[in-house]
C-alpha cells in the first residue's frame, strides 16, 4: 500500500488535526461480554487496571492533536456518561469552541427514533456537525484497545484524495470470520471490495492465513459524509450501518482507501485488541502483567487518560508464614489492600480488598472487591462490588462453578457477578 508523502510533516499534520471533528461511537450493547455488559455499555467496560474502554480512543483523540470530539451513547449508557463527566469534564469548550468533549446521546432528533445503526447515528447529528463546520469526520470505535496517532491516517487520506478511508488490519481468517468487516484492495489501496463480518473472508493476495480487517475507524469529507448519511437515510430496507449499507454502496463510484495501521517505530502490526468476548478480556488483560507488554500504559509521550479516582496507595501487610501480603507479576491499583494473602499475575483495579489466607491467580478483579479469609481464586474475572465469602473456591472445579451460577466459557475461565451471587447491587459506575 502507499504511504502518505505527508505522514511525517508535523505542520501539515497539526493543519488536518485542527480541521477534524472525532466522532466515538460508543453505544454499542456488547452482548458477546455476558453477564460483565448487563449494567454497562462496552466502551465503560474497565481495562487494564484502572481504565476505561473508551479512555483510549478519546486519549488517541488528545494526543494526535484532535480536540473536538463527540462520543455517540446509547445503549445502558448511564455509567458510561458518569464517566465522561467526571473523568473528562475538564476538557470542556474552549479556545473559542476549539475544545471540548461533547456528549451525544440518542435524543431522537431526526424522525424520533433511536439510533438504529453507525450510519444512522451519525445522520441524527448532522446538524451538530455542521455548527463546527469541520473539513473532515473522523468516525472510531468506541470499544477497542490501541494506542493510535491518528494525525499520519489524515494525511493518508488528504494525500490519495480519497472521499472516505478506512484503517486496517491484517488479521487471521478464524479471527475475522463472522466479527470483522474485510476488503479488499488493489496495488494502490484503493478498496474494491467491502464484506461486513463475512463467514468465509477473503485472505490477502499472497497470504492464505491473513485478510484485511477493518478497525471500525473512518475519515470522510465532510460533505461527502452529509451526502452519503442522507442518502443511507432515504434508502428502505438499510439496516442504516457504515459496514453493511454504506461502505459497499460507496466503492464502485467513489474514491475509499484503506490505511494500514503499523507501529511507527518498526513498521510491523501495530497493537490493538478488540476485547468483545470473555476470553478476549482476559487475555487483553493477562497481557498487562507481562515484563514487557505490547501495549506500554507506561509511556509518558502518550499517556492514556482516565477520570483519577481519590484513594490511598495499595497497601499490603503481614509478613508471617502462610500469611504474607504479596502480589507478584500482578497491577494493583490504588486504594487495594492485600492482606496476608498472595497475588499472582492477575489485574486488581482499585479499592479491592484481599484478605488472609487467600490466593488471587490468573485473575482480573473488578473495583471495590472483596475477598475473604481462605479463598481461591484462579482464572476468573470477578465484576465490581462482588462479596467472596469466606472459604469461596473459583476456578477449580467448572463444574462446581457452573453449578453455583457462575458463567465459565469453554476455554476455562470462570465469570462472577454480584448478581451470580444473589448481591443485588446493579453498580453502574
Amino acid at each position: 500500500m502507499p504511504v502518505s508523502e505527508h505522514s511525517q510533516d508535523a505542520r501539515f499534520i497539526s493543519r488536518l488535526t485542527r480541521e477534524t471533528l472525532a466522532l466515538i461511537l460508543a453505544g454499542g450493547q456488547g452482548s458477546r461480554l455476558r453477564e460483565l455488559t448487563t449494567w454497562r455499555a462496552k466502551p465503560a467496560l474497565y481495562f487494564g487496571g484502572k481504565y476505561r474502554i473508551i479512555d483510549f480512543p478519546l486519549s488517541n483523540c488528545i494526543n494526535s492533536g484532535i480536540r473536538r470530539i463527540g462520543v455517540l451513547t446509547q445503549y445502558k449508557a448511564h455509567s458510561l456518561i458518569r464517566h465522561l463527566v467526571h473523568g473528562w469534564s475538564w476538557f470542556q469548550a474552549g479556545a473559542g469552541n476549539r475544545e471540548f468533549v461533547e456528549i451525544l446521546p440518542a435524543s431522537q432528533r431526526v424522525g424520533g427514533e433511536w439510533y438504529r445503526g453507525t450510519a444512522d447515528a451519525v445522520y441524527q447529528n448532522l446538524d451538530i456537525i455542521r455548527t463546527h463546520e469541520p473539513r473532515y469526520v473522523l468516525i472510531l470505535a468506541g470499544d477497542h484497545i490501541y494506542k493510535m496517532d491518528y494525525g499520519p491516517f489524515l494525511a493518508f487520506h488528504a494525500d490519495t484524495k480519497a472521499d472516505m478511508t478506512i484503517c486496517c488490519l491484517e488479521v487471521p481468517l478464524a479471527e475475522a470470520a463472522g466479527t470483522l468487516g474485510v476488503m479488499t484492495v488493489d496495488e494502490t489501496g484503493r478498496i474494491i471490495a467491502f464484506d461486513e463480518k463475512p463467514e468465509h473472508p477473503n485472505p490477502i493476495p499472497g497470504k492464505p492465513d491473513l485478510c484485511l480487517a477493518s478497525m471500525g475507524n473512518y475519515i470522510f469529507n465532510t460533505e461527502f459524509l452529509y451526502e452519503q448519511t442522507i442518502k443511507d437515510a432515504d434508502t428502505p430496507g438499510t439496516q442504516h450501518d457504515f459496514g453493511r449499507n454504506v461502505i459497499p454502496a460507496i466503492i464502485s463510484d467513489y474514491r475509499a482507501y484503506a490505511y494500514p495501521f503499523r507501529d511507527p517505530d518498526t513498521g510491523e502490526q501495530a497493537y490493538w485488541r478488540d476485547v468483545g468476548t470473555l476470553d478476549a478480556f482476559w487475555e487483553a488483560n493477562m497481557e498487562m502483567v507481562s515484563v514487557s507488554p505490547q501495549l506500554n500504559l507506561y509511556d509518558n509521550r502518550w499517556p492514556v487518560l482516565t477520570h483519577q479516582i481519590q484513594s490511598p496507595p495499595a497497601k499490603f501487610v503481614f509478613d508471617e508464614a502462610g500469611r504474607r501480603g504479596e502480589a507478584i507479576e500482578s497491577m494493583v491499583s490504588g486504594g487495594c489492600i492485600v492482606s496476608g494473602a498472595h497475588v499472582s499475575k492477575s489485574l486488581l483495579f482499585s479499592r479491592v480488598q484481599v484478605h488472609s489466607y487467600s490466593s488471587v491467580t490468573e485473575s482480573v478483579v473488578l473495583p471495590a472487591v472483596d475477598i475473604g479469609q481462605h479463598c481461591r481464586i484462579r482464572r476468573a474475572i470477578i465484576d465490581r462490588g462482588a462479596i467472596i465469602e469466606k472459604g469461596t473456591v473459583i476456578g477449580e472445579d467448572h463444574e462446581a462453578d457452573r453449578a453455583r451460577g457462575f458463567r465459565v466459557t469453554d476455554s476455562g475461565l470462570t465469570l462472577v457477578t454480584p448478581d451470580m451471587l444473589g448481591q443485588h447491587l446493579h453498580f453502574t459506575r
